[in-house]
Formats: structure tokens, sequence, C-alpha cells
């Protein structure tokens, strides 16, 4: 199956390496935000498989299979990328039991581009299910900006005069 990313194509994010970091510390990783921030493209990119709940394709297939069977959706090389998760609330528990069932870092990354319904899910994820909040891609990450200027250590007081011109 195609991966959403072309790594050839994907723009480095400042997130990448506290996905890596949390994928190395936890059996899951959801990364929530708004919509349009890149949370499918920077899942897909640290992903090896790819889950997708809400392709069109044959009648919304994958989201009827994932109602019928959470755990044939979580077969499938490491980390695996279970997108718009928050359609088939049932993942969120069948992630949290087979984390715990491996015993392993880094099974599985849950995005989705609307607040989930929390109602039928049984269990919060605390300990196996790290939240990660992505934002939009700053003006350093899409090329846009030198990054000579860095909002951290300003609102940090490191005030340094830089000419940017």
């Amino acid at each position: 199956m195609k991966k959403i990313v072309d790594k050839s194509k994907y723009l480095p994010r400042i997130i990448d390496k506290t996905v890596l970091e949390y994928l190395s510390v936890f059996g899951a990783v959801v990364v929530e935000g708004p919509k349009w921030c890149g949370k499918t493209w920077t899942s897909s990119y640290h992903s090896k498989s790819e889950y997708l709940v809400a392709d069109s394709q044959n009648n919304f297939q994958n989201r009827k299979l994932a109602e019928i069977s959470t755990s044939i959706i979580l077969k499938g090389e490491t980390p695996r990328l279970i997108d718009e998760w928050q359609e088939v609330p049932l993942i969120w528990d069948a992630v949290r039991y087979e984390v715990d069932r491996r015993g392993e870092k880094g099974q599985f990354i849950l995005t989705g581009s609307s607040t989930p319904k929390r109602k039928g899910i049984l269990h919060s994820g605390t300990g196996r299910i790290a939240k990660l909040k992505m934002r939009t891609m700053s003006l350093y990450e899409s090329g846009e900006s030198s990054g000579v200027v860095s909002l951290k250590k300003l609102c940090e007081g490191e005030i340094e005069p830089i000419f940017t011109g």
C-alpha cells in the first residue's frame, strides 16, 4: 500500500523530534491539533504502515472493517498510523489494550481532524497513549523565515539586536 506522504517531499517539522521521543517512551501517540496543520503528513512520515479509517474507497470499507474488528486494523508494521481514529471510538480502547498486550513502545500513531466523541471510550489511555499537540506550520518550517530571530528566546527575555535585512 502506498503511503500518504512521499518522504522526499516532506518538509521537516519542529515537532518531529518530539514525535520520535514520545514513540520511544509510550506504546502509542495521539497527534491532536487543528485541521490542515499537518497531523496526517507528519504521522505518516514517522510510521511504517497506515490504516486510513476515512478512506472513501469502496463505500468507506475501512471504517466498516474497523467497526467490525478493531484487532484486524491494528495489524501491520510499527509504528502503525491509524488516521481519523475518532470515527470509530472503539479504536482507542483497542489500541490501549494492544499496547498493554505487546508491552512494547512506539506501536501506534493516532490522528484525527476533529474532537473525538468520548462516549464509548472506556479508558483514558494514561501511561500508554501520549497526547501530542500539533500547531500549524511556522514560517521557519515552511522556509519563509531564516530563524535568525527566535521567538522562544524573545519570550525568555533574551533580546539581542540582529540585522535581518
